[in-house]
């Protein structure tokens, strides 16, 4: 029999793995299940973009990752014999310049240990069969080992794919529509192979191939097949012998044929229940955006989802879930229709058409690098959100993510990088005096902050920093260089969500916008 819970996540793949996890670790009852007897021992997935790659490391998992999987520094485009241009991750703007390469499975068994560490657990063969809404609860039915039984939870959270119960049982729709030519998968290794293998291929052919870069010098290898009963490696083989006619692959493996979607629901909520991960989104695979998109959505709901649990903060909290979200949502399924549409171009000349577009973008330095923040994602700004304020800048602006290049240095030698000082667990304040503002200053700045934000449970450090060499006493520093990234005129307050993207920037009234800022999070937004 199973016992009630604060939060009842349905799903444990990564999305649902990783939320559990992290609510948890902020000491939230919740159980998870999962409808498979067994975790699936292969899935088609396999990038880790820099942006999860920075939220791993913040969690302490990136070791792991690291070792298991392979770098994938750039991507190749290539089309009619030519090369049209490439990625380099390098120039995204996070300290992993790449991704990783790595089946979704073994990422998965990485966040299982985690969900162990939190002394969390799945419950398998467990099917979620019926919802009903007692106001304060929701008692769900589950289907356990062929017998029903019941559980009540505060909250519902839908992790459970594209054919989310979840989603069914709380009555949201999916809008978008089904992507009508199939994609087919396999793995193999490429007997010949002289490039590099930590890189992925693109070849956008009569056959489209994706080459992405497995461990072990194996690829996983995405094609449009030819027809539905046709030779998946000779379809390969057939576009790839275009530019390597030597070549062959080697020690095929779970091939397979399946169909995807463009979609994302019409709300992400519904009362007490919330959905994530692909219960909530499905796009192209073409850009490996799909498992990606669903981590950050767990790291973003499981920090509002406690302190709502905890009783810290309104239920109106959760809103701002979806309205953070959901448009990350409908960028990357935009962005893989796109990718869609250049990869099953048929006419000759619309294909020239294409390419030189192509060549265009990869030709200019600015939309290539646009390309390669994308692809990182570390384009996501939620300065539309609700819960987040202060003032605009061009620098760093509220709801940007807090950069990863801003070195911090300390008296006795022990430097760190200025995204480290993050707490992960909750919000940290950062107070940065620019070049003229002086020790005294600071430290009576600091007091206040620290004085005001007391009885607050939003804020759980706060960290004062100076700027210039050895002129700030106690405090530690960065240089004007640094201050100058970041836009800091004399005095600036930062407020650093768990997710790593900046809640408040104020330059003048700090105490004051500390306050209103607290109190945001607190009522919630009107």
């Amino acid at each position: 029999m199973l016992a009630d819970t604060t939060v009842l996540v349905v799903g444990a793949g990564p999305t649902g793995l990783l939320l559990a996890s992290e609510l948890l670790r902020r000491n939230v009852e919740c159980h998870v299940i999962d409808a498979h007897a067994t975790p699936l021992h292969w899935d088609r997935a396999t990038v880790v973009h820099p942006r999860s790659l920075e939220l791993f490391d913040g969690l302490g998992l990136l070791g792991p990752l690291l070792t298991a999987g392979v770098k994938q520094r750039v991507a190749r485009v290539y089309s009619q014999g030519d090369v049209l241009g490439e990625i380099d991750l390098s120039t995204c703007g996070s300290r992993y310049g790449f991704n990783i390469g790595i089946s979704e499975e073994v990422t998965e068994s990485i966040l299982t240990e985690y969900l162990h560490r939190q002394r969390g657990t799945v419950i398998r063969s467990s099917s979620l069969v019926e919802l009903v809404d007692h106001g304060d609860r929701l008692l769900a039915t589950i289907q356990r080992n062929g017998a029903s039984e019941q559980i009540l939870a505060q909250w519902v959270v839908g992790c459970d794919g594209f054919h989310s119960t979840s989603r069914t049982l709380s009555g949201i729709d999916m809008i978008g529509h089904d992507i009508i030519q199939p994609w087919a998968v396999f793995d193999a290794a490429l007997i010949g192979w002289q490039d590099s293998y930590e890189a992925n291929y693109v070849y956008l052919d009569e056959i489209p191939v994706i080459l992405t870069a497995l461990p072990d010098q194996r690829w996983r290898v995405y094609l449009r097949p030819s027809s539905a009963s046709s030779d998946l490696v000779a379809d390969a083989s057939s576009t790839i012998s275009d530019y390597l006619p030597t070549i062959c692959f080697e020690g095929v493996a779970d091939p397979a044929r399946f169909h995807c979607h463009t979609k994302v629901a019409t709300r992400f909520r519904s009362g007490r229940v919330l959905l994530a991960g692909d219960a909530a989104h499905v796009c192209s695979p073409a850009q490996g955006h799909g498992m990606n998109s669903g981590l950050q959505d767990a790291i973003n709901l499981a920090w509002k989802l406690a302190l709502v649990c905890h009783g810290y903060c309104n239920p109106v909290l959760l809103d701002s879930y979806e309205v953070e979200r959901r448009p990350v949502a409908e960028t990357i399924t935009a962005s893989g229709d796109a990718v869609e549409l250049a990869q099953t171009v048929i006419d000759r000349a619309e294909r020239r058409t294409r390419d030189e577009a192509l060549r265009a973008v990869f030709a200019d330095p600015k939309l290539r690098h646009h390309e390669a923040v994308a692809e990182a994602e570390l384009d996501i700004d939620y300065g539309h959100s609700p819960i987040v304020m202060g003032t605009r800048h061009d620098a760093l602006a509220p709801g940007q993510r807090l950069p990863d290049t801003i070195q911090v240095h300390f008296a006795d030698g022990a430097d760190c990088m200025l995204h480290e000082l993050a707490n992960r667990s909750g919000h940290t304040a950062l107070l940065i005096g620019g070049p003229s503002v002086q020790t005294e200053v600071l430290a009576r700045v600091d007091k206040l902050m620290r004085a005001q934000s007391h009885a607050s449970v939003v804020i759980e450090e706060i960290v004062a920093i100076g700027t210039g060499v050895g002129a700030q006493g106690p405090y530690a520093w960065i240089t004007p260089t640094a201050a100058g990234q970041l836009g800091i005129p004399e005095t600036t307050l930062f407020v650093i969500r768990p997710d790593g993207h900046v809640g408040l920037r104020s330059d003048h009234n700090l105490i004051d916008d500390l306050t209103a800022y607290q109190h945001l999070l607190e009522a919630g937004p009107k």
